[in-house]
């Protein structure tokens, strides 16, 4: 219990810097809690739910958010949501888990070989 606490409470500070600890949570309940991939998405979804807002609010107030962006994002976010939900519950989960790791793959190498941007 007290390890499940620590691993929340870092994932959630990595989460609020935008580091990707969504992504280290479903790692986490999958490979050592031994939870169901589904299981562990609809965690990380709620958990998302509790620690976005303050990332936001933090976000907007330092001028970070580009608001045309956004407002794009979410519409396609809200339009797409459902649609990989459905896929997903069709799909077998080895699949599912052998995507979701291609995915990490490709967003890590994808950080490691960009460049930077400039402040």
């Amino acid at each position: 219990m007290v390890m499940g606490v620590f691993v929340g409470a870092i994932t959630g500070i990595l989460s609020g810097f935008g580091i990707g600890g969504g992504s280290l949570l479903i790692l986490w309940l999958t490979m050592i809690e031994q939870l169901p991939q589904y299981t562990a998405a609809g965690i990380n979804l709620l958990y998302f739910l509790c620690c976005a807002p303050t990332a936001l609010v933090s976000h907007l107030r330092h001028h970070l958010v580009k608001k045309r962006i956004a407002g794009w994002c979410i519409l396609a976010g809200c339009l797409a949501s459902p649609l990989a939900s459905i896929a997903a519950g069709l799909l077998p989960m080895p699949w599912l888990r052998r995507g979701f790791g291609i995915l990490l793959l490709i967003l890590g190498f994808r950080e490691l070989f960009s460049p930077s941007a400039k402040q």
